[in-house]
């Protein structure tokens, strides 16, 4: 900025020559300059009270959008609240292979309290005690007019509940919305969904996490944001899933079993269609852990993946299997079945004498111990631990359940040869019944190896070859043979050809010395129809026994097999299968020439 000198020379100069007075150009300088800054601070000030203006009028616009938008929305008491990160609650269904929902989310509230907001903490804690009885009230009122500033009630409420507790009318007494799992089947596959619990929680949300079975296996699918809500479609049927159950409950009940175990496998795809384990719980109010006793005594534990058992004569079909395979034997060849059969100090017998030799399909038959050892002892302990390996009868299933880790089949510390002719017969080996019912669709299906899978199938597995077709179809006419002529002849279901091979094991006793004198484990592993197997159906009962003789009898023949007759009469039509005529067999019948 050029300032104007107040005594420029030149006027100066001039009024002197004119006679004027120079201090009068002075004062008329100082004049101008003055009124100049004036004008400029005047300018500014307006401006400011501009911009101030401007400023006010938005601040009054927001306030009056506020209010406008509080005025138009619901009225909703203030909560307390930390940052931190969100509480992913969403979690996808369950549903079975036919698309029913066998595990779903239901919205509820839970109830918490912060203390410092309550008028009458201890009349809240005696409505409190009187609407959740496991509640103390002393407990309740301790905790109310503490130094405590949050504290949580109950996680879940009833829509009942939660009108009982807003009915108190205590402002300290609050509720958050959330999600829980609900099972609507109830017991119904219980093991197999295993149950849901709350991992982290807040007072908006809480985490639904898997706590056992499926639920806990497939925890980040379901709770994967990506798939947005797609169902976990199982490989279970609920229809064949509840006749199982029910038929496997009636049987337990009627033969004085301590449990029960059932599945039901496809032996193409290795589908598993139903699991059953018995006793049950409700996911909905999963009981919790045992401390003490057996595991087996507790209903969370589940036979068919985690029980791992001696499952005595339904072995017998895999010796046979592998001798047929190595050319060993033909389904005619004899063998010296006499009994006993002594082995350095031990006895090998038969449950009754059938004579001096049977032919390899009358070993399995009439489940012969002593003409299964013999052939074991031709095949040798290397090749016998190779082919069960094979089978996958030495390692935990691949089944998608956590439980199923758990399952490890029980070895002998040293395979000798007296452990190669016991386990030949299903002694001295533990194995799952998920386990046999895997072998047993290899040795049916063709010979090839199949694993079994809770997820649903678009077709059929094709593993590794372990035995040869024309293996697998002798092994099919012995088991149809053992139904129809022999120890399984209760097992035998019109229009369904039902095949499969009993089993009857003496259990261990709990300290590890010996076997339990009249505690069997009961198994009968059947296959359907036997000349074109479609399924393989395994039922175990523990320590069941059969009353209605003079004489207890518990050997599976008598418990396992009707029960799982029932089984396959009940569930065959609901797999589609139509009842039909079984092929016969074309014995005798030779070309002749023209």
């Amino acid at each position: 900025m050029i300032r104007t000198p107040l005594r420029p020379l030149a006027r100066v100069l001039e009024a002197r020559a004119k006679g004027d007075n120079p201090d009068a150009i002075e004062r008329e300088n100082l004049r101008l300059r003055h009124e100049e800054m004036r004008d400029r601070a005047r300018q500014r000030a307006e401006g400011r009270l501009l911009v101030l203006g401007v400023l006010f009028v938005c601040a009054f616009t927001m306030v009056g959008a506020r209010m406008g938008l509080l005025a138009a929305s619901e009225p909703s008491e203030p909560r307390a609240s930390a940052a931190g990160a969100d509480i992913l609650a969403l979690r996808a269904d369950i549903v079975d292979r036919q698309g029913r929902v066998l595990a779903t989310n239901l919205e509820t509230f839970s109830l918490y309290a912060q203390p410092h907001l309550m008028v009458d903490p201890e009349h809240a804690a005696t409505e409190l005690a009187r609407i959740f009885p496991d509640l103390k009230r002393d407990r309740l009122v301790r905790d109310f007019t503490g130094s405590r500033k949050f504290l949580w009630i109950k996680r879940r409420l009833s829509p009942e509940q939660k009108q009982a507790v807003h009915d108190i009318g205590d402002p300290g007494l609050l509720f958050g919305p959330r999600d829980m799992r609900l099972y609507p089947n109830g017991t119904l596959a219980a093991h197999v969904l295993g149950g849901a619990g709350f991992g982290r929680e807040g007072v908006h949300a809480a985490e639904v996490i898997g706590v056992a079975g499926v639920e806990q296996t497939f925890d980040e699918q379901l709770r994967d944001p990506a798939r947005a809500g797609e169902p976990l479609q199982l490989s279970l049927d609920l229809t064949i899933q509840a006749a199982t159950e029910e038929v496997l409950s009636g049987g337990m009940r009627l033969l004085n079993a301590k449990g029960a175990a059932a599945v039901l496998m496809d032996v193409h795809t290795g589908e598993v269609i139903s699991v059953a384990s018995l006793p049950d719980f409700d996911p909905n109010d999963r009981p919790p852990l045992p401390t003490k006793g057996r595991p087996d005594d507790s209903p969370l534990f589940n036979r068919v993946v985690q029980g791992v058992y001696e499952l005595g004569s339904t072995f017998k079909i895999f010796t046979v299997a592998q001798a047929l395979e190595l050319g060993m034997v033909t389904p005619d060849t004899i063998i010296n079945t006499k009994s006993p059969m002594t082995w350095g100090r031990h006895r090998i017998s038969d449950f009754r004498n059938y004579g001096p030799e049977l032919s390899v399909s009358k070993v399995i038959e009439k489940s012969s111990n002593v003409g299964t050892a013999r052939i074991a002892i031709d095949i040798g302990g290397e090749r016998q631990r190779d082919f069960l390996d094979q089978l996958g009868l030495l390692e935990p299933t691949k089944f998608e359940m956590v439980e199923a880790r758990g399952g490890k089949p029980l070895l002998p510390p040293r395979w000798s040869e007296l452990s190669t002719m016991t386990i030949s017969y299903g002694h001295g080996l533990s194995a799952t019944p998920l386990h046999l019912a895997a072998a047993y669709a290899t040795m049916v299906n063709g010979g090839t190896k199949v694993e079994p899978t809770l997820i649903k199938q678009a077709g059929p597995q094709y593993g590794p070859r372990v035995i040869s077709e024309k293996t697998s179809e002798q092994l099919r006419r012995m088991l149809r043979l053992t139904v129809s002529q022999g120890t399984a002849s209760f097992g035998d279901v019109p229009g369904y050809a039902v095949g499969g091979k009993t089993g009857s094991a003496d259990k261990p006793r709990i300290d590890g010395r010996g076997y339990e004198k009249d505690k069997v484990l009961a198994t009968f592993a059947a296959t359907f129809p036997a000349h074109d197997p479609k399924y393989v159906l395994i039922v175990t009962l523990d320590e069941a026994v059969e009353t209605s003789g003079s004489e207890p009898r518990r050997t599976a023949g008598w418990t396992a097999v009707p029960v799982a007759a029932e089984v396959i009469r009940r569930v065959a039509p609901l797999l589609g299968l139509r009842p039909e005529i079984e092929p016969a067999e074309l014995t005798g019948i030779t070309l002749t020439s023209n």
